[in-house]
């Protein structure tokens, strides 16, 4: 869906409109941040709407928040764990911050000699997830950097951004735009700095949002994104189009879709065709040349094992259900 709707609009090549169906507002295609805005913004506030959510989730009084030395010894394999984990989720395409969290719980979990306090405040199940979380926004950079590849829906934001501002990320990013490659490391290092200025004094500040009552947070939510979606091109039909986004994925949480990989397809679909053309270009027209260049021979036989995988997988899974219901 997300290659569908990024070829709406004009043609590279050819300068025809693809898919407008007549309408003027779909000439130049659909906007980036209209569609994710509409997909995680909208969304899921349409999507909370059906849960039942009490106003205030915080009633308790916030305590101390600083670490003891007991805390420190009993997380620091967890931190060590969680970091490694991470690292190497937040490399893989699609892997993230979320993935890497959960992987590294389910670890904690496995490691720990008293794995019934998980979910009760076990200190490793707080510190490994946020270790890998951390380690996993930094090491999404990565192939951003590298290969120009938006690894997670976020990375894929912040991609748009720089192609937006004229920045092609890729190989030749640190010789082109070496202010912004060295910026974005810099960035980290002040980056947790200053997180750990404004978080620990003022999370008792940052915890009273929770309690602000759902009905006046979503519509406030909703305001600030159609002010933002319209100041893009100062055009109502963005403002229809986040609506129609905003539908889409709220059916998309409704039917267990994971919406992130839309908007990274929408964003890499543009580059996957101009690299199809010119594949198509150099071959004449025959697509035998995905096969017989070795690297993306290579890359096509992995893609093809971990799809075949995770077919394999679901039939497993499926297959046990219907035992167990048998049963």
């Amino acid at each position: 869906m997300g290659l569908l709707l990024a070829s709406v609009g004009l043609d590279p090549v050819t300068g025809k409109t693809r898919f407008s169906f007549g309408i003027v507002g779909l000439q130049s295609g659909f906007d980036f941040v209209t569609l994710a805005m509409g997909v995680f913004g909208v969304g899921e506030i349409l999507y909370n709407l059906e849960q039942n959510m009490a106003s205030g989730l915080v009633t308790t009084k916030i305590g101390r928040i600083y670490p003891t030395l007991k805390d420190w010894a009993a997380s620091k394999w967890a931190i060590l764990r969680g970091s490694i984990i991470g690292f190497f989720t937040g490399v893989i395409p699609g892997g993230g911050a979320v993935v890497a969290s959960l992987t590294s719980y389910a670890v904690e979990k496995k490691f720990s000699k008293h794995p019934e306090e998980f979910g009760h405040g076990a200190i490793e199940g707080v510190a490994g997830p946020e270790s890998a979380n951390n380690a996993a926004a930094s090491a999404s950079f990565i192939p951003l950097l590298t290969l120009g590849i938006p690894s997670n829906a976020s990375i894929a934001m912040i991609y748009a951004a720089l192609l937006i501002q004229g920045v092609t990320p890729g190989p030749f990013l640190i010789k082109e735009h070496p202010e912004v490659f060295w910026g974005v490391i810099a960035s980290m290092y002040v980056g947790n700095a200053m997180l750990l200025a404004l978080n620990l004094p003022l999370v008792g500040l940052w915890v009273q949002l929770l309690k602000v009552p759902f009905g006046i947070l979503a519509p406030t939510v909703i305001l600030f994104t159609t002010v933002g979606v319209y100041s893009i091109s100062n055009d109502t039909f963005q403002v229809f189009a986040l609506i129609f986004f905003g539908i889409f994925g709220y059916f998309l949480r409704k039917l267990d879709f994971e919406p992130g990989p839309l908007p990274m397809a929408f964003v890499l679909g543009p580059i996957i065709e101009n690299s199809l053309r010119q594949s198509l270009l150099m071959s004449g027209g025959k697509m035998i040349i995905f096969v017989t260049r070795p690297i993306s021979a290579a890359l096509l036989a992995i893609f093809a094992l971990l799809v075949i995988g995770q077919i394999v997988k679901a039939l497993r899974v499926l297959k046990g259900k219907k035992q167990s219901a048998l049963l």
